[in-house]
């Protein structure tokens, strides 16, 4: 049987508040209740629930292409306070666009014995469509579920949808 994972990835001020240094825009705010409704569920299903979030040191390179944000121990590097880590799911601090690279999160899915993994986050053609690629070249099943994903860029957030399913193989649920 196949054990779940939701990953709820960079639902944090610094992307989600209008007064974030890399605010992703009002439409992104519009999956918070999509959000919240998949914590309930995998919550319900015993499913493994990870927090990858952005944790940056003040002088990151990716500074060089992108905004100070979610510097680590700074009010932009908080969850929203819509969604919280509760007792037995994980916070991982990430420094990439993968939520894999260079963090704990690969050894926790081995851990855990996850073999299919959800995913939920801000923003789909960056930090959803690494993640999944480091997912799917890994072998985990994935799901996309479009009503939980956002990005600033309308376009962008097609493209990534579609090279998920179409190249990556991944599944996009509505």
């Amino acid at each position: 049987m196949s054990k779940k994972a939701l990953l709820v990835i960079d639902m944090l001020h610094d992307f989600m508040d209008p007064s974030g240094s890399l605010y992703c825009g009002d439409e992104a705010r519009k999956i918070i209740p999509a959000v919240q409704e998949l914590l309930e569920e995998h919550r319900k299903l015993n499913s493994v629930i990870i927090f990858p979030c952005d944790s940056h040191d003040p002088e990151d390179k990716e500074f060089e292409m992108f905004a100070p944000h979610s510097v680590t121990g700074t009010p932009g590097a908080a969850l929203i306070p819509e969604l919280e880590v509760k007792d037995g799911e994980y916070l991982v601090p990430k420094t990439r666009y993968s939520a894999l690279y260079g963090s704990n999160l690969e050894k926790i899915l081995m851990d855990e014995g996850v073999t299919e993994v959800h995913m939920s986050d801000v923003c789909t053609s960056i930090c959803v469509m690494d993640t999944t690629s480091d997912l799917r070249n890994r072998d985990y099943t994935v799901i996309i579920h479009e009503r939980a994903v956002a990005d600033f860029d309308p376009v962008a957030h097609k493209f990534a949808l579609d090279r998920m399913k179409n190249i990556l193989g991944a599944h996009v649920e509505p």
